[in-house]
């Protein structure tokens, strides 16, 4: 996915940002289990789901500032070309 962010579409810009949280979290030698109990969720669905974008689903703007801080990595990271 070697293009300007800018002319991403949606679906392909959700594709990217749940890419990077994958890549990311797996960084920083997380499992998704251990990031959704730190963002105070239960089960590993929407972290599964939306690294996937598995129907659709996304991460929105305040779980990604949860997230960032809790990878502490600069929110910024997740709209990074691959």
């Amino acid at each position: 996915m070697n293009k300007n962010i800018n002319n991403l579409s949606t679906d392909e810009l959700y594709i990217l940002i749940g890419k990077n949280v994958a890549r990311l979290r797996q960084k920083a030698n997380m499992s998704q289990l251990d990031l959704s109990l730190e963002m105070g969720n239960k089960s590993t669905s929407l972290i599964s789901s939306a690294e996937l974008y598995k129907n659709k689903r996304k991460f929105n703007i305040a779980q990604l500032h949860k997230i960032s801080k809790i990878l502490n990595v600069d929110i910024c990271e997740f709209f990074q070309p691959i």
